[in-house]
C-alpha cells in the first residue's frame, strides 16, 4: 500500500449521490452526468440501500439540489 493522499480530490460536474448498506455509517459516492440518471440510480438502489442525495457538483464544489 502506498502513502495515503495528502491533496483534496476534485469533484468532475454531475450529480452525486451516496449509497451505504442499511445501518452502516460510510458508503460510496456515486456520480451521474443527468438528474435524470441519478433519479434513475436512486431507484435502482433505494430497495436495499440507503441512499442519500449530495448534490450537484460545479467547478469543483457541491452545490444542494
Amino acid at each position: 500500500m502506498g502513502r495515503p493522499a495528502t491533496k483534496p480530490t476534485k469533484l468532475k460536474d454531475g450529480y452525486y449521490i451516496e449509497v451505504r448498506n442499511k445501518g452502516e455509517r460510510s458508503g460510496i459516492k456515486l456520480r451521474r452526468d443527468t438528474e435524470e440518471a441519478m433519479l434513475q440510480a436512486i431507484k435502482e438502489y433505494e430497495r436495499v440501500k440507503d441512499v442519500t442525495v449530495l448534490g450537484k457538483a460545479k467547478n469543483g464544489k457541491l452545490h444542494a439540489i
